[in-house]
């Protein structure tokens, strides 16, 4: 899709276009196409200086909707993918059930989604056994968004995953609407309802996070949970500014992730932790962290929380970075990491 949705659409183009254009693209995908891409892209993100990827994955069946015969075949190829491009993998299989609150799936939707929640977990059951002497692969469950499946969906599925302590993926919050169609829905906010649900803890990853406010970053951070902030897919999905100091102050922890694919630079994502909180506030060094600098803890999360809320307890490997890039040619020593982060890109990243 790069370069694809770049054009005014529509009167007034904005997400719900953008994801047309993207459900379009899925609808082409089979077993051999989805591998294909999907080691571009891998590969892309291994040349970034990325070890570890979490991929939250959804599009399981046929075009139509009809499950393959094998019916984890997409989650398999996406894995062996990651593996062939040298990346460790969390395949983080999607729950998707509706359009909306009331609304069955759309004519895109329906290669993501499954009848029953108990299709969902056997699906999960078998990848769990397949992967589960493999140290390079974990598997985890994703409840596509609050909008995307039934509340009933949620607590089943994260009392499920709950007991097995797997990663537990949503969408959270990335839209306006997404708030408004849950609270008519269920009389709560996205995030009131998944406490309620049981879905909150240290395992939780709340992806986008982008309107929380502090009442409801407060809850996440509570339970200890992680937002994924995805800077450079939410700048081109005009998406809005998260309210990352809100996020700080309540303690949730905070990790990046590149969503779209828009742009690969990792570097470019890790420095938006500090950058948006700066357009939001019109200030400068929007935090202090304890015994760390900015740098270090900026790149702490987009590496070992990134690893750990995909399952994994390590960052999986090392970059190097050339210190004979032209970006830090005039850079002393005792700045070198703070250079990297606020003024690098991926292109740093040594073979």
């Amino acid at each position: 899709m790069r370069g694809s949705a770049q054009r005014r659409g529509a009167p007034a183009d904005d997400f719900w276009t953008w994801r047309g254009t993207m459900y379009r693209a899925a609808m082409a995908l089979d077993p051999e196409s989805i591998e294909r891409i999907s080691r571009v892209a891998f590969r892309d993100l291994y040349a970034a200086g990325v070890r570890t990827v979490g991929e939250f994955h959804y599009i399981h069946h046929q075009a139509d909707g009809t499950p393959y015969d094998d019916r984890t075949i997409m989650s398999d190829v996406v894995i062996a993918a990651a593996r062939a491009e040298g990346l460790r993998v969390s395949l983080l299989r999607v729950a998707y059930n509706r359009a909306g609150p009331g609304r069955a799936p759309e004519e895109g939707q329906r290669r993501f989604c499954d009848a029953r929640v108990e299709d969902v977990v056997r699906d999960t059951e078998k990848l769990l056994a397949k992967y589960k002497h493999d140290p390079n692969v974990r598997i985890g469950i994703a409840p596509h968004s609050v909008r995307a499946v039934p509340p009933e969906w949620i607590r089943e599925l994260a009392a499920w995953a709950g007991a097995r302590d797997l990663p537990f993926h949503m969408h959270v919050a990335e839209q306006v609407r997404e708030i408004d169609e849950c609270v008519a829905e269920t009389g709560k906010h996205p995030i009131d309802l998944l406490a309620d649900l049981g879905a909150l803890g240290p395992r939780f990853v709340a992806v986008h996070a982008t309107h929380l406010d502090g009442e409801h970053a407060a809850r996440l951070g509570a339970a200890r949970g992680f937002a994924c902030i995805c800077p450079t897919t939410e700048a081109d999905l005009g998406d809005g500014l998260p309210d990352l100091p809100a996020l700080r102050k309540a303690g949730a922890r905070l990790c990046t992730g590149i969503d779209s694919h828009v742009i690969t630079d990792v570097i470019a994502d890790v420095r938006g932790l500090e950058t948006l909180a700066r357009l939001r506030t019109e200030t400068r060094v929007t935090f202090s962290p304890q015994n760390a600098t900015p740098a270090e803890a900026l790149w702490r999360s987009g590496s070992i929380e990134g690893c750990i809320a995909c399952g994994f307890d390590d960052a999986g490997g090392e970059i190097r970075i050339a210190r004979d890039h032209p970006t830090l040619a005039l850079v002393d020593d005792e700045h070198v990491l703070d250079a990297i982060v606020f003024s690098g890109s991926s292109t740093m990243v040594a073979a």
